[in-house]
């Protein structure tokens, strides 16, 4: 049976409106997925449908300058106009304590609006390859990917020849379907579906000691159910990050998926669905 998706639009306090899918009975309990820089609401693999046949709300959306959601005009794509727009979403959902599930940026904005809240905004936590602590020479290697082709791409296959020698750990797939999700066609070429100008954003709030400092005392605060999914390769989480990170939320859970790059769900669906439902059906409900 298909899996039947409803598009949902929230509105922020900014005016940047904000695109969803959700999946799974309305009266579930919810689990907001937040993806990473220069993704989509559409990145997670098969884990929505997982989690609706489970009985939860499965909403994914798409973050401000990203996917289907609107462009900020002044260009505001800093971790704190992110973590406004979470909290606005929030207000907006019948469960008032939605379970948070982000990756990389997405991540680090649901645990920057969980540690600065003075009241619970989630009932838990789940960070997918993001530590307060990350290691720059990764962060800037994807930085680097996203910056290369300011102009576009001739074809879907062109742009899959790209992504195929940038992630080669990856077995390239035929079907260009899930691709065109993530690129808008544009005088006949393909760009990356989000606003180039978050690019001079993405970084900033991890690059220098004293600008970690927010995040740090945000994860310090945390006191709900956490989960961390590391890929056993990647470059932007390593294992003094996690040390770090347990220092900061000694009661975290933490899981590393060996098999898997920074894009964990991409990576390893299956690998990275069996730990998050392990731990929703603790905490998530």
């Amino acid at each position: 049976m298909a899996l039947c998706m409803t598009d949902i639009r929230f509105t922020t306090r900014t005016g940047v409106d904000i695109a969803a899918d959700a999946a799974g009975p309305a009266d579930g309990p919810a689990v907001l997925f937040l993806h990473g820089g220069g993704q989509t609401r559409h990145s997670w693999g098969n884990a929505v449908s997982v989690l609706a046949d489970r009985g939860f709300r499965a909403i994914t959306m798409d973050l401000r300058g990203h996917g289907d959601s609107g462009w900020c005009p002044d260009a505001n794509y800093e971790l704190h106009a992110n973590a406004a727009d979470l909290i606005d979403v929030i207000g907006q959902l019948d469960d008032p304590t939605p379970t948070l599930v982000g990756a990389s940026l997405g991540g680090i904005t649901s645990l920057l609006t969980v540690g600065e809240s003075p009241s619970p905004l989630a009932r838990a936590l789940v960070l997918v390859d993001v530590v307060p602590k990350v290691e720059m020479e990764g962060a800037q290697e994807i930085i680097g990917f996203m910056a290369a082709r300011p102009d576009g791409f001739e074809s879907l296959d062109e742009a899959a020849e790209v992504i195929a020698a940038y992630l080669p750990h990856r077995k390239r797939t035929r079907n260009l379907d899930g691709l065109r999700k993530n690129l808008r066609e544009r005088d006949g070429r393909y760009f990356w579906h989000w606003d180039p100008r978050l690019l001079n954003s993405l970084g900033h709030g991890l690059s220098e000691d004293g600008k970690r400092d927010f995040l740090e005392t945000a994860a310090g605060n945390i006191t709900i159910p956490t989960l961390l999914i590391k890929g056993g390769k990647s470059r932007i989480v390593s294992a003094d990050g996690v040390r770090a990170f347990q220092t900061l939320i000694p009661h975290a859970e933490f899981v590393n998926v060996e098999e898997a790059d920074h894009m964990v769900a991409g990576d390893a669906n299956d690998a990275f669905n069996a730990p998050l439902l392990d731990f929703l059906s603790r905490f998530g409900r």
